[in-house]
């Protein structure tokens, strides 16, 4: 008897001692499990996030393609260019200026009755500096889209052949570069973006039949 008395008692110490390391583990495993629901969530807001980001962008895309696709006809304009650049120009329709003025290209305009002045970043000698510049405020996104493709034909006030390069060209690929060339933007990094946008959500498949 005594001897076991001894053995129960030697049983209880050592279930003693392996509590505080039961309770360790138990710490560690739901700290673990923190740990792992929180990237698990982490990663599925990210992807919830992404998909909204390509739903609104596809949207985008359907929504002005079709329109595009007439002036380019009418207008002789490659509908991937000025999708790529309401895209650039607009921030997908997100923009000031796109939002409250319709206006998705950033066409500027001098008469006080149908434009807004707004601060815009420009790129001068060198470095980005921020300017006010006067807009032109449309009624809708398609009053914009036309004023765009006339410019593109019809050059502006001081150079009407300003970007016949533009309109001349037979792919998207030449009318990028000449955008810049023709001097559309400041932005150094205006041809690559242009060709950048028309490739990732393949714009060209709009120009078929166009020129």
């Amino acid at each position: 008897m005594p001897q076991k008395r001894n053995y129960n008692r030697r049983r209880r110490r050592k279930n003693k001692y392996n509590q505080p390391l039961i309770i360790f583990l138990t710490i560690i495993i739901l700290l673990g499990a923190g740990v792992f629901g929180f990237r698990r969530y982490s990663e599925y807001k990210q992807e919830a996030q992404t998909e909204q980001v390509e739903t609104e962008h596809n949207a985008f895309v359907k929504k002005v393609a079709p329109y595009a696709i007439y002036l380019g006809k009418e207008y002789g304009v490659l509908p991937s260019i000025t999708i790529a650049q309401a895209i650039l120009e607009s921030d997908w329709g997100r923009s000031t200026l796109a939002k409250d003025y319709n206006n998705y290209f950033g066409v500027k305009g001098s008469d006080p009755s149908n434009t807004k002045v707004l601060q815009t970043k420009e790129y001068t000698d060198g470095q980005w500096v921020t300017i006010n510049g006067r807009f032109r405020v449309y009624s809708d996104y398609r009053e914009s889209m036309k004023d765009h493709a006339e410019l593109l034909v019809n050059g502006t006030t001081w150079n009407s052949q300003q970007y016949q390069q533009v309109i001349h060209s037979k792919d998207y690929i030449e009318a990028a570069v000449a955008l810049q060339t023709d001097g559309y933007a400041t932005d150094p990094g205006y041809t690559s973006k242009i060709i950048r946008v028309i490739q990732k959500y393949n714009l060209k498949k709009y120009d078929e039949g166009i020129k």
